[in-house]
């Protein structure tokens, strides 16, 4: 039987200020699947999933649904406690604010209620470990300080405690080098066995070595310019975007 899909994109167009950005993307996500999103600098990758997160600076039109409910007038906090993710390409740091005090607020507002401190301690630990992580980095201070890499595997935490329905993960592999990556990459292949869908923003082949897609879409001034499955994301590596990129200016040049 067909899995419905968990979260769905319908000509979605995205614009900063006036200049649209975003020009009628559509796709569908079920559970547990992979969608890589490829493509080249200014694009539109990160500006659609950010836009899809509620970014305040974008405005979007057209259709989203999570688990068959609309989300594009719904507020940002909100969409994160229905259970949507968006793991950022630069965290930012927060001083004063810990790792555990952070993830135990956003651990009850994603699951609607309180949760026991040991039940918490005993969750974080598990997650700690399981990424390589010292367990004194959940006194430390949010990204103050941290290395790329312990800016990227803390967002990998934050994935794997708080168990969205949807993870945007947005050049999550950016600045990792071999190790990190491999961390990084076995826990979202562990929050994806447990059913969360992903779509993960990437320029490069690399971590699809580790998280194997289902789906590839190229990516294309704004558009997805082609979809198709892992192999995609080889052809691409072998022969980069020059062949779309020149597609779109021929086209724009001929309706000029």
């Amino acid at each position: 039987m067909t899995q419905p899909s968990v979260f769905t994109a319908r000509d979605v167009r995205v614009y900063l200020e006036d200049k649209e950005i975003v020009k009628g993307v559509s796709l569908d996500l079920k559970p547990g699947e992979v969608h890589a999103i490829m493509g080249p600098n200014g694009s539109g990758k990160s500006t659609f999933v950010q836009a899809v997160a509620g970014h305040p600076h974008y405005r979007l039109t057209g259709e989203l649904a999570l688990d068959g409910e609309p989300l594009q007038e719904v507020a940002p906090d909100e969409r994160a406690r229905r259970g949507l993710f968006l793991g950022f390409q630069y965290p930012v740091a927060i001083p004063g604010v810990t790792v555990a005090n952070f993830l135990k607020a956003a651990v009850e507002a994603r699951r609607k209620e309180a949760v026991p401190l040991i039940q918490f301690r005993k969750e974080l630990l598990a997650e700690l470990e399981s990424l390589s992580i010292p367990s004194a980095f959940a006194g430390r201070y949010i990204n103050d300080g941290f290395s790329g890499g312990e800016k990227k595997r803390l967002e990998i935490l934050q994935l794997l405690m708080l168990k969205p329905t949807v993870a945007l993960l947005d050049e999550i592999d950016s600045g990792l080098d071999i190790d990190a990556l491999k961390v990084v990459s076995d826990g979202i292949n562990r929050a994806t066995e447990s059913g969360c869908a992903v779509l993960l923003v990437t320029h490069y082949q690399r971590i699809l070595q580790y998280v194997k897609p289902d789906v590839v879409h190229v990516f294309v001034d704004g558009r997805i310019a082609r979809t198709g499955g892992p192999e995609q994301a080889l052809e691409l590596e072998k022969r980069g975007y020059e062949e779309w990129v020149g597609h779109r200016s021929q086209a724009a040049a001929g309706g000029a």
